[in-house]
């Protein structure tokens, strides 16, 4: 994932965070932190999954992410308010993100699947989930790329795949089934703007408003 905020470049393989042509030094949590938040943006992040990311199966108290926090929004300077916090919840990237060597004023439109505004995502609890190129897991793990917990849902319920213009869902052998507009799928299912997903019985909505959409099922 490579990403530019502001004056900022972030590089997830290269674990480097930098501004202009000078790297920003972050303690390796911290930059965890940014990290998972960029990763869910525009979503929330609640504060058992940053735990579970960042100190797994380790008790730590809550003034620990509390400390993250401050040095995160100390090293972004005037960026600082881009990681807000969700009162009651956890916290959140708020500020706007680009791919690095993404479509400019003179280059080719992006594709369907670049993360963004016109990207695939899926709609939970108000919440809007941003989909990645390659596998989304969706379920009650905590490093799930969309954490589900709803009732009758699985720790790796399914997941959905984006390929290029493509995306599809497939269950990953579920305890309670995982379904497309009604119907329960036992294979790779492809996708379309505003399907209705349900995993068990917990609803979600899929949304790539530059796919087609859904055809309604019309009776007779």
């Amino acid at each position: 994932m490579q990403l530019r905020f502001g004056e900022f470049a972030f590089d997830s393989e290269a674990r480097r965070l930098s501004r202009g042509d000078r790297p920003v030094h972050l303690e390796p949590k911290a930059y965890e932190l940014l990290e998972l938040l960029l990763e869910r943006r525009p979503a929330a992040v609640a504060k058992a999954s940053i735990h579970d990311r960042l100190w797994p199966r380790t008790f730590v108290s809550d003034s620990s992410l509390t400390t993250l926090v401050a040095q995160l929004r100390r090293a972004l300077g005037r960026h600082d308010r881009a990681i807000r916090t969700v009162r009651g919840f956890g916290y959140a990237f708020d500020g706007e993100a680009t791919a690095i060597g993404a479509a400019g004023p003179d280059s080719p439109a992006p594709s369907p699947t670049t993360v963004g505004g016109t990207g695939p995502c899926v709609v939970f609890q108000e919440q809007i989930h941003a989909l990645i190129e390659g596998a989304n897991l969706l379920g009650r793990d905590p490093t799930a790329r969309v954490v589900v917990d709803g009732p009758g849902v699985s720790r790796r319920h399914a997941q959905i795949v984006v390929s290029g213009a493509v995306a599809s869902i497939e269950d990953l052998g579920s305890k309670n089934g995982t379904f497309v507009r009604d119907r329960r799928i036992d294979r790779r299912t492809p996708l379309a703007d505003r399907d209705q997903l349900r995993l068990g019985r917990t609803v979600i909505l899929f949304r790539c408003p530059r796919l087609p959409a859904s055809t309604d099922t019309e009776l007779p």
